[in-house]
């Protein structure tokens, strides 16, 4: 009976265990948060400093309970440089002053994203740095669409818009936008090669001619009263304002003549995009967004890779940042598992010196690990970085439970006791030891698991499975250890001892 019931328990883990949600590391409230603004392009700076100041009147005004100060720049954002992008920071009071429900930094930024629906001139964004910095300027999940058949921008753009679109109605995606600049008019000029050959001009002295007159070249320095200062070489501002200011612009031949443009050049304007983006050598755009409330990271790349799934042919994608850090932790945790387990296992093999003592000992594990699933499942946690971290001292904490009761029935068995009554008083001699250790362990553990401020996120990950696990192990393992010790025994019973009948020495006559 009590079998059927372990295996009930080894199911109803497994099912906990495919169910709960993914993801890397937990959101962690830094203090900190940050705000992208995108104007369309060929905006002018002027409206994109009135944005700016709408985005700065709702943090100082709106949520001036929570932010401390915000700091907004510009003519820069994550997305690229234009005097049609902007970004602000955001700094909060500290943790100690934002206790009250509601003034975390992700009910600030979803606030935020609700209030700044309301501009209608401008994309203003506002997102929660990740856990960790050096991975990705936001949380939430980044992938790389790219165009992996040449197929050209525009079809990459169309597939892009396409993905944005099925991603606004996919209520598992909140927030999700492209991080990059939309294509903008672009003066494309066309040089005739046979007819500048045929004038007698090289590309490049049309090439060094045109990017110094309207772009400007680097001459040399020269020092003006201590301090050096660098001379460039450019055309005159009023020569080179409109497109038709192109035709006043001459470039010398091999014969020393001067060729106007208008002889080998045309000029048409067109759109393009203002910034070349290569992912693994394959032109990409990419796209940021998070997860809708209540869901984790993991089910969100699983929404993307199912719209990801309905592009066109041509079209792929890969994981960046933290994303890609999600995907290959998940693929490693089970080779992690089964290590650690390994290594128990055989640590456990070495010390009884046989192979099948340990199993009564392993067999306590899933009731641990049970556990620290329930406890993180209750608090709505999801199985990231510091959980798996969590389980694997879950383990060693579960069998050292085991191991207390295993080691003195095998003692006493040696002793001359039969097994259940070496068994039981095992049981009863290690009782208080294991609840004296697990208690120990126990409330070591709580004030991670009721963690609040910075760094948060990874004490209560780190807290909830370990705690949960502890008391399941000593729960249900008091109960499970003597059980699993009698099945092993009488499945796998020692070998009996020969009597070693040794002759008595005889010393040399």
């Amino acid at each position: 009976r009590f079998l059927a019931i372990y295996l009930a328990i080894v199911a109803v883990l497994g099912l906990l265990f495919v169910r709960m949600p993914t993801s890397f590391l937990p959101e962690e409230d830094q203090g900190v948060m940050f705000n992208q603004i995108a104007l369309p392009a060929g905006a002018t700076q002027e409206r994109t400093l009135e944005v700016l100041e709408k985005v700065e009147k709702h943090f100082l005004e709106n949520e001036k309970d929570t932010v401390r100060a915000i700091f907004t720049v510009a003519g820069f954002s994550f997305g690229g440089s234009g005097q049609h992008m902007g970004i602000g920071f955001v700094n909060l009071k500290h943790w100690d002053e934002r206790q009250a429900p509601g003034m975390d930094v992700k009910s600030v930024a979803g606030r935020a994203m609700g209030a700044f629906a309301q501009i209608r001139e401008a994309m203003v964004f506002a997102f929660v740095p990740p856990a960790v910095i050096e991975l990705g300027t936001s949380g939430g999940f980044t992938v790389q669409m790219q165009d992996r058949s040449g197929l050209g921008h525009d079809a990459l753009l169309a597939a892009r818009n396409q993905f944005l679109g099925m991603a606004a109605q996919d209520k598992r995606l909140v927030g999700v936008r492209p991080n990059g600049q939309e294509d903008m008019p672009e003066l494309k000029l066309d040089i005739d090669h046979a007819k500048a050959g045929a004038l007698g001009l090289s590309i490049a002295d049309i090439n060094d001619t045109l990017s110094t007159a309207w772009g400007g070249s680097y001459i040399n320095d020269f020092l003006d009263r201590g301090r050096i200062k660098k001379v460039y070489l450019q055309g005159d501002a009023p020569a080179r304002m409109t497109p038709e200011d192109l035709d006043k612009w001459y470039v010398r031949n091999k014969a020393g003549d001067m060729v106007p443009f208008s002889a080998f050049a045309t000029a048409h304007w067109t759109y393009g995009s203002p910034r070349l983006e290569r992912f693994n050598g394959q032109p990409s755009m990419e796209i940021l967004g998070q997860s809708a409330p209540g869901l984790s990271s993991g089910e969100a790349m699983q929404a993307v890779e199912e719209i990801m799934a309905k592009m066109p042919p041509g079209i792929g994608y890969d994981w960046s940042g933290t994303s890609y850090e999600e995907r290959r932790s998940g693929s490693q945790a089970p080779a992690l598992y089964a290590l650690s387990l390994l290594v128990v296992f055989l640590c456990l093999a070495a010390l009884y010196e046989s192979w099948s003592v340990p199993f009564a000992v392993m067999l306590v594990v899933p009731l641990g690990v049970l556990g620290a699933l329930l406890a993180a499942t209750s608090r709505g946690m999801s199985n990231d970085i510091y959980f798996q971290v969590g389980l694997l001292a879950t383990i060693g904490l579960s069998s050292k439970n085991a191991i207390l009761i295993v080691e003195f029935a095998k003692a006493q068995m040696e002793e001359g006791k039969d097994l259940i009554s070496a068994t039981l008083t095992a049981v009863r001699m290690r009782l208080r030891p294991i609840i004296m250790t697990s208690l120990a362990f126990g409330f070591g553990v709580l004030p991670l698991a009721i963690a609040t401020g910075a760094g948060a996120g990874s004490q209560n990950a780190i807290g909830t499975g370990v705690l949960g696990g502890t008391i399941a192990a000593t729960v249900l393992g008091i109960f499970f250890v003597p059980l699993f010790y009698v099945v092993i025994k009488r499945v796998f019973p020692d070998k009996p001892r020969e009597a070693a009948v040794a002759p008595s020495a005889q010393e040399g006559r």
